[in-house]
């Protein structure tokens, strides 16, 4: 029903003001959106793929916010089935079904089949386990989830309590949880969706001679726990959906439980670790990490996707920043209102995460790149990259989604009032993507992991010290290894007249950092608990100090850039490397790598480079080409009606402005018209 209000306007013209951003910027947008996203198809997949999901009624998503969370997951599987139905009617390729996954911006109930549970069989089966799993699996014969996490344990994988009892008898292994904590717990996908899961369970052996059994370490089966046909457990395995979450409301996470279930022999995934059948002998792997590759992958993936996640709060930051107007400038009082991007306040929080998304971007590819290369070694048989792989990803995955996290609650801060809203785009994307910071490795579990490797690597330094290397990290903790050894104190690096100077700042900080936690653990036997903090420190130090030089080694490489493009990502690079280096600006002090006098020029430069940044704001957030569907934000459509959208949502599109409630305390009935609703509101609690 039309009203008066349906022929008001906002006393802002949003378009007109995006229009007029978007003009005073030099920046080749299509050019820049090529550049990032061309590649692999991207732009044209999502062009696409985006026609197709937008002509189907059952993707909507106008009014998904005001479902409830049973109903969100019901909807979150009939998209998730429908999508697969895609598959067949468009000949879509696995790129094309994942392209339509992150579009519709569920986590489906489909997502850990597509993702962990193949990816586990493709690396961990052997050849005739993957000859009869794969085609089940690629035709979504059967559904499976990943169950490693348990109600007592997640990061600690050596600590699962679910045993994996080997009976020489039959030839089988017997699933048993024998405590409450042995519960696998946060499996998604499993709690009421898959039918089959890749299993982790702590492998037990008998003892030689003995009738006692051990264990020789966790290990993964692929299990069958639903029938087919009815979908009810198994017998002998309890399982269900853990409840309401923080977030990840569409996906059905499982508590699973197992009572000497047995299973056969060939559930064992066989290709690294192998129990013969006749003898019960046990071929252990040559390399224990390489059964961890799935989680290695998932960390590779997470890096790679956290630019597109930060992008997306940016995006809706800088576009609804540029449009909104607060206060007259103190010093002009009967001027116009100031837009809100121009408060340097609003820009030192959403500028350095704008070049984020930038550095995440070519660190997420490097990411890529290094796991795809350490596989195809692997599947050659040769493990020398594994540990390094294992590193790179768990300090990275450490590093950027907590980077990520944060700046997504920064970019919904720096919103005011409307940031908090249902229409703001944020309240899916923020709570789905604060798993992130615990999933597949607690943040500051896994540096410590981190922090093991690159110990081992400043030992094997030292005890090379006077040999050449050509390897650059390898050449820093030299230096720092001989500068401590001879006394000798390094030169700081001139960091504003030179852009490899920053590199080898970063590089310096983090190898002295390193230094400090090597002398505490190698030489003084410091207790590494002591220890925890300072390697969390060097594990992100490190990793922080990658980022940087991969955006550097970029920019310095590519030469398809446009000079305006080229000009503008320059300052990009430096804005994150003095953000950062002001924040850590005591550690670059205190071990050489800036002088006093260069960080007393951090404040001056930084907002000398937001200056430079801030014309071109909504162009480079316009260049991830985040369609409206995916924003799914008031306050960040590329049209810039933001006031319009905010009341359209709120006056026509709220199911609760459709009922007219009772306030008299005195009576019974809740909603008019429904009489005494005491009854059914409790039968839905």
């Amino acid at each position: 029903m039309s009203d008066f209000t349906d022929h008001l306007r906002p006393s802002h013209d949003g378009p007109a003001i995006l229009a007029k951003e978007r003009a005073q910027s030099n920046i080749p947008v299509d050019e820049l959106a090529h550049h990032l996203l061309s590649k692999d198809g991207h732009l044209q997949r999502q062009a696409r793929i985006l026609s197709i999901l937008e002509k189907e009624p059952l993707f909507d998503k106008k009014c998904q916010a005001n479902l409830s969370r049973e109903d969100l997951f019901k909807v979150a599987l009939a998209r998730a089935k429908l999508l697969r139905r895609l598959v067949d009617r468009h000949g879509w390729s696995l790129e094309d079904y994942k392209m339509a996954e992150a579009l519709v911006d569920d986590v489906s109930p489909y997502f850990l089949h597509m993702h962990m549970f193949v990816t586990t069989v493709r690396e961990q089966a052997s050849d005739t386990q993957r000859d009869y799993w794969m085609p089940l699996i690629e035709s979504f014969k059967i559904i499976g989830a990943y169950a490693q996490t348990e109600l007592g344990h997640g990061s600690n994988v050596q600590g699962l309590e679910l045993q994996a009892r080997w009976d020489p008898g039959t030839s089988e292994f017997i699933l048993h949880s024998p405590t409450l904590t042995a519960s696998k717990w946060w499996n998604g996908s499993l709690g009421r969706t898959a039918n089959h899961a890749i299993v982790v369970a702590q492998l037990l052996l008998p003892k030689p001679g003995s009738e006692e059994y051990e264990s020789v370490g966790p290990h993964p089966f692929i299990v069958q726990v639903r029938d087919l046909k009815h979908h009810q457990p198994l017998s002998g395995v309890v399982i269900g959906d853990i409840g309401p979450k923080f977030g990840y409301s569409t996906i059905d996470n499982a508590y699973m439980l197992f009572n000497h279930f047995r299973i056969p022999h060939s559930a064992l995934l066989a290709r690294y670790s192998k129990i013969d059948p006749s003898t019960g002998e046990y071929l252990k792997p040559k390399i224990p990490a390489v059964v961890y590759g799935t989680m290695t992958y998932v960390r590779s993936l997470i890096v790679l996707q956290s630019r597109l996640a930060l992008a997306r709060a940016v995006t809706i930051a800088v576009r609804y920043t540029s449009i909104r107007r607060q206060f007259q400038d103190r010093d002009n009082r009967h001027g116009l209102e100031v837009t809100v991007l121009d408060y340097p306040t609003v820009q030192i929080r959403i500028l350095p995460l704008l070049a984020t998304t930038y550095v995440l971007h070519y660190a997420g590819l490097a990411m890529q790149r290094t796991y795809q290369n350490a596989r195809n070694e692997i599947e050659r048989g040769d493990f020398s990259g594994l540990a390094h792989m294992h590193s790179l990803s768990s300090g990275l995955k450490s590093l950027c989604t907590g980077i990520v996290a944060d700046g997504i609650e920064t970019c919904r801060r720096a919103l005011g009032g409307h940031g908090y809203g249902g229409a703001s785009g944020f309240t899916r994307l923020s709570p789905d993507y604060l798993s992130r910071v615990t999933v597949e490795g607690d943040n500051w579990m896994i540096t410590q992991q981190v922090a093991s490797y690159l110990i081992k690597r400043m030992q094997t330094a030292a005890n090379k010290l006077d040999e050449p290397t050509d390897d650059g990290l390898d050449a820093t903790y030299k230096e720092v290894l001989k500068a401590h050894r001879d006394g000798l104190k390094m030169e700081p690096y001139k960091v504003f007249d030179h852009d490899s100077a920053i590199v080898k700042a970063f590089n310096r900080r983090a190898a002295a950092l390193l230094h400090e936690v090597y002398v505490a653990r190698v030489l003084n036997k410091t207790p590494w608990t002591s220890l925890m903090v300072q390697l969390h420190r060097v594990s992100h130090a490190q990793s922080l100090a990658l980022l940087v030089e991969i955006f550097y080694d970029t920019l310095n490489s590519d030469q398809s850039l446009a000079p305006p493009i080229k000009v503008a990502m320059w300052n990009l690079y430096r804005l994150f490397a003095f953000y950062h280096m002001q924040q850590e600006s005591y550690d670059f002090y205190r071990s050489g790598a800036v002088s006093q006098n260069d960080l007393d020029g951090f404040s001056t430069h930084v907002q000398h480079l937001m200056e430079k940044i801030r014309p071109h704001a909504v162009t480079f957030v316009d260049a991830w080409m985040i369609p409206d569907y995916l924003l799914d934000s008031a306050l960040g459509r590329y049209d810039g009606k933001v006031y319009e959208d905010l009341y359209y949502r709120a006056h026509r599109l709220n199911p609760l402005n459709r009922i007219t409630v009772n306030p008299n305390y005195w009576e019974d009935e809740i909603v008019k018209g429904e009489g005494n609703s005491w009854a059914s509101l409790l039968a839905k609690l």
